[in-house]
């Protein structure tokens, strides 16, 4: 049956046509932003996880940042304590000398009064965006390290802990005397020599020599001991930064595959939609022709 009022043909054309233009419109959208999925509007759930996971991404690149930061400090200190073992060897030396008979011992003190003054300027200069960890004003140092979310979705933020020993307890709120140099075990006082304010001359017996000695070689192990575990620490932030740049990579690897469009697949779509939208039109065209039949009949 032909009608003159509803034209069944140009209704299916324009509708094929609608559905045409709505496809070519969202390939277009994909070229032009590169995404296959750009908002909540095209996949609720995906779009949800991707968000979750650059969102999680951004908070490792805070990490990544904070490792870097918290390598410079665990530098610093380690670079502290190497200096502070030189001079004490060099503090070493000059004992191990005057206890030479005929030694100029007011000589040799004074080069060990300025090597205990260099001492303390190692210290009070090894400070790093407000940090000092040789100088008794912090304790447990707690880096941040890790950015987690478990099975359930619960964050936390992991940590690197480092027990911070003073060489000489001249921070704020360190407790007098507790140095490694100071003759302390670096976090409690000791009744060791206290090479801050070593003093060698003339009235120096060699028994006061001897015990200067045997003091100077337990502090040497202290400085070393702490040197190893700074260097442990260093070891283990650049392992684990290497972890969390490689982690990162890997979501945005994900985020890629779960909203990046496929260009290749996209440009063969859209030449296929552009043939669909000229083949769509043309068919409205003949539709609406196949009206103009019905005038014949009255001609």
């Amino acid at each position: 049956m032909s009608s003159i009022l509803t034209n069944a043909s140009a209704i299916s054309a324009l509708q094929n046509l609608s559905m045409t233009q709505r496809s070519l419109q969202t390939v277009q959208n994909q070229i032009s932003t590169g995404l296959r999925i750009g908002s909540a509007a095209d996949n609720a759930s995906t779009w949800s996880i991707a968000t979750t996971m650059k969102s999680d991404n951004g908070a490792l690149g805070v990490v990544k940042a904070a490792l870097a930061q918290g390598s410079t400090m665990v530098n610093t200190a380690y670079t502290a304590t190497t200096s502070a073992i030189d001079v004490m060897n060099q503090i070493k030396n000059g004992l191990v000398a005057a206890k030479q008979p005929g030694a100029d011992l007011a000589k040799i003190g004074a080069d060990i009064a300025q090597a205990s003054e260099q001492l303390k300027s190692i210290v009070n200069s090894s400070s790093y965006n407000g940090q000092n960890w040789v100088d008794g004003s912090n304790t447990t140092v707690a880096l941040v390290a890790s950015f987690n979310r478990d099975a359930t979705g619960a964050t936390s933020v992991g940590t690197i802990d480092i027990a911070a020993r003073a060489l000489v307890a001249s921070g704020t709120g360190a407790t007098a005397g507790a140095g490694i140099l100071e003759g302390g075990t670096g976090t409690a006082t000791g009744t060791g020599t206290d090479f801050t304010s070593v003093a060698v001359s003339a009235a120096t017996t060699s028994a006061q020599l001897d015990t200067m000695i045997a003091d100077a070689d337990a502090t040497l192990a202290g400085l070393q001991s702490y040197a190893s575990d700074l260097g442990a620490t260093q070891s283990r932030l650049t392992t684990q930064a290497n972890f969390i740049s490689v982690l990162s990579d890997s979501l945005t690897k994900g985020v890629s595959a779960l909203v990046d469009a496929d260009m290749n697949e996209a440009s063969t779509r859209l030449q296929a939609l552009q043939t669909q939208q000229q083949l769509g039109v043309q068919s409205l065209a003949i539709a609406n022709q196949n009206a103009q039949m019905i005038l014949k009949l009255f001609g």
